[in-house]
């Protein structure tokens, strides 16, 4: 059910135990929730989960057909403009008090914040219902809400231990990684895969839409037969379609990928946008990227994501600020480095698994349950201290929009006899 919810309007109760998600926006906030609301519903049967946001496409599609009720609050982010500036002051505290009525009417035992503005209002108005707070943060740069509800959290889970120390958290910092969906760890052997797969986030990146596919069309000779899949955001299929077609290279485009466990398990080379999600993902997957991070990302975060990857030789970056050249030729590069060295793709495979955290969603369910009094001890999650990495599992992938359905491969994507 989805709900807007204003200062004067009251849905229908739930049942308790009650736990909220709020914040969402974009794949990389939402998918993490969703991962974790799932494993509740597992464990926790009895349990009735809200997700509070801000009215984004991708989080009605995702939460409504993960059968959760969904709810509307007024918020919009911190403005550019001096003149945008009593708006934004009006939105977000009509969305506070709307918060604050909800959680007057639905008693919560737990807030989860999933960072970005839309956390906001319900991680402010959980402190004043003396709910407990939860924060999640899948960059190695906490973003500007969640630096700021950490002084009023109860513990803040966060992605890696970089991530720590810039929290001035309250409560708890643990380093439980980020929630990623279930099966990646169904990830077939790296000299089975035969797919190059191209993401540009849940919104698609027009700069990995105009150039990839010129950069693909360079090492065309390279590309042994394999498939090419390409996330390219709701608005750019068709212009990436027709820039392949008059390319003559052949590239499944689409929208969005739901089944990700399994695009990603027959993906040999990726290349990607760096938001701690996806990298979550690529990671517990085993995939060799190249990366590109968004060079106008909040605090630069996802260039520090991309940095941390490569100092452990989990990837090959590429940062668009410093090229002195065009980008499709900078790509084609690093492309033909791969393709041509199997041993080297294999090295970064495995040192991709091992940033991998794929307990995260089971470390924060487990957090979840003890705040609310239902589960055992924190004191074997790793902490600060101890922090070491894990390797993937999983079982099935969560439903949504609409799904690419992979073609299981009879040979590997990438060349093997060099």
């Amino acid at each position: 059910m989805i709900t807007t919810l204003h200062e004067n309007s009251i849905p229908r109760n739930d049942k308790p135990p009650h736990v909220i998600f709020a914040g969402g926006g974009t794949g990389g906030h939402l998918f993490p929730g969703l991962a974790v609301a799932a494993e509740l519903r597992r464990r926790w049967n009895d349990v009735a989960v809200t997700f509070i946001g801000c009215g984004s496409p991708i989080e009605r599609e995702w939460v409504t057909a993960a059968g959760y009720d969904y709810v509307i609050l007024p918020c919009r982010p911190a403005p550019k403009r001096l003149w945008h500036f009593p708006g934004f002051l009006l939105d977000n505290l009509a969305g506070y008090r709307a918060a604050r009525r909800f959680l007057a009417h639905h008693p919560a035992a737990v807030v989860v914040g999933l960072g970005g503005y839309a956390s906001a209002p319900m991680g402010r108005a959980a402190r004043a219902a003396s709910a407990k707070l939860v924060l999640l943060e899948q960059n190695t740069i906490p973003g500007r809400v969640n630096r700021w509800l950490a002084r009023s959290a109860d513990v803040a889970c966060v992605a890696f231990a970089e991530t720590a120390q810039r929290l001035r958290c309250q409560g708890e910092v643990r380093v439980t990684g980020t929630p990623i969906r279930p099966g990646f760890a169904d990830a077939s052997p790296p000299t089975q895969r035969r797919r190059l797969l191209v993401l540009g986030g849940s919104g698609g990146a027009v700069s990995l839409n105009e150039s990839v596919p010129r950069a693909l069309y360079k090492v065309r000779q390279h590309l042994d037969g394999g498939e090419i899949v390409h996330q390219a955001g709701p608005h750019g299929v068709e212009a990436t379609e027709r820039l392949y077609k008059k390319l003559g290279l052949e590239a499944e485009v689409v929208p969005f990928i739901v089944d990700m466990p399994r695009m990603l398990g027959w993906t040999g080379l990726a290349v990607s946008r760096a938001g701690g999600s996806a990298l979550a993902e690529l990671a517990a997957a085993g995939v060799p990227t190249i990366l590109l991070p968004y060079p106008h990302a909040a605090n630069d975060h996802q260039r520090r994501n991309a940095e941390l990857f490569r100092s452990a030789g989990g990837c090959v970056l590429i940062d668009q600020r410093e090229l002195t050249g065009r980008l499709d030729e900078a790509l084609a590069e690093a492309m033909v480095g791969l393709l041509k060295d199997r041993p080297r793709r294999e090295q970064i495979s495995r040192m991709m698994q091992t940033l991998a955290r794929p307990n995260a969603t089971t470390e924060v369910a487990r957090i979840i349950e003890r705040l609310a009094g239902r589960a055992p001890s924190l004191a074997t999650l790793p902490t600060l201290d101890a922090f070491r990495p894990a390797r993937p599992e999983g079982p099935e992938p969560l439903a949504g929009l609409r799904a690419v359905r992979p073609r299981r491969p009879r040979q590997p994507l990438l060349p093997t006899s060099r």
